[in-house]
This record gives C-alpha cells, structure tokens and sequence, in this order.
C-alpha cells in the first residue's frame, strides 16, 4: 500500500535557533514567525534539542541551551505519517524536527500538517481501500466486500472466506489516509454468523 510520507506534509522553511541564541531572540522568533516552538541546530545543521512556548515559561535563561528539550525527537522524510503521528502521541509533543540521511534539518511537520490527511475526499477514501487494501494487499475482488465512507468513517459490510482476511482487511483500511474510523460487519465462513465490532479509531487519531 502507498502512505504519505512526512515529506509531502512538512515545512521546508524552518525557522530554527542555535544553542548560544539568547532567551529574548528565540522569544522573538516565536512571536514574529506565530509559532509555538522550533528546533535548535548546530554549525552542521544537527538538530540539538527544540525549544517550545512552555520551555520558555518554565525557565528563565540566557540563551536556548538552557532551555531546550534534549534529546530532539526527529523523523525523517520517508517515513510515514501515520508513524510520524503515532509518535507525537506517544511522546506528546506538537511538532517533529524532520532530518535527511545525514541528521540535518531539512523541514518540520507539525499537528495540524498531520491533521490535513483528514480532508481526503470520501470517494478517494473508498476507491483507496477497494484498489489497494481489497485488490493488491489482499488479493480479493475489488467488489469482494461492500466499503461504505461517511466523512471519513469507513462501514466494511460483506463475508469472507476466513477470518483472518476480515481481520487484515480492518486493520490495513484503519491505516489509510483520511479514515477517522472503520466499522467492522465483516463476517467470516470459518466462524459462524456475523457479529458486529464497534468502531475502532484511526491510526491518525491525534486527540
């Protein structure tokens, strides 16, 4: 299956700070730029740490070095950003320093970059999970199961031949962009009628 990477979501102009600039400039550089935080490089680009709002409210110091978290959460182009959104979760940050081969800055994506795989049009969502989660990942007809999108919410309604395709099929269509939730009405000829599973949250879920 294709996923967006974090590349095709990210920020390439970043405003960045260095470890000696003073606490009043990188102040400054939030206010000017409207932004709640930035990564801190190094004379080689290396991102060092990030400093955000609430660094700067809960310290006060000379310059970002003293302020900014370490050690800087990073992700690279390439990676999906569905992972990239499942370590914001999971580290509670707001925002991710992105970085080439090499460590260096290269962009920045933030939640509401992320945020912006829900506006994937229904008819796209669908087509999605027929063409690449029924046809190609699973090898079934494109038609084998009924796929119904909702603003973003995803009915699968249909039988297959084992559960474990019904299975598959929930999980490979939770991870594809734009999809809040999948309702599961899969049933499965190797178990016996079909009962219904509650929704489960999308892979994107960033509250």
């Amino acid at each position: 299956m294709k996923h967006l990477k974090v590349g095709g979501l990210m920020t390439d102009d970043v405003v960045s700070a260095v470890p000696g600039m003073s606490f009043r400039d990188v102040a400054k550089l939030l206010a000017e730029h409207d932004i709640s935080g930035l990564p801190v490089v190094d004379a080689d680009d290396h991102v060092v740490g990030v400093v955000s709002e609430s660094d700067l409210l809960a310290h006060r110091a000379l310059n970002a070095q003293d302020v900014m978290s370490t050690p800087a959460i990073t992700v690279h182009a390439e990676e999906a950003a569905a992972d990239a959104a499942r370590l914001m979760v999971r580290r509670g940050v707001e925002r991710l320093p992105v970085v080439d081969e090499e460590e260096r800055l290269v962009g920045i994506v933030t939640r509401r970059d992320l945020l912006r795989v829900f506006l994937r049009p229904d008819h796209e969502i669908r087509r999605r999970i027929r063409e690449e989660v029924l046809a190609d990942a699973l090898d079934l007809p494109a038609d084998a199961v009924d796929v119904h999108v909702l603003d973003g919410v995803v009915t699968l309604d249909g039988r297959v031949r084992l559960r474990s395709q019904a299975t598959m099929l929930r999980r490979l269509a939770e991870r594809v962009e734009g999809v809040v939730a999948v309702v599961d009405r899969l049933s499965a000829r190797d178990d016996g009628p079909r009962v219904e599973a509650p929704p489960t949250r999308s892979a994107y879920d960033l509250s």
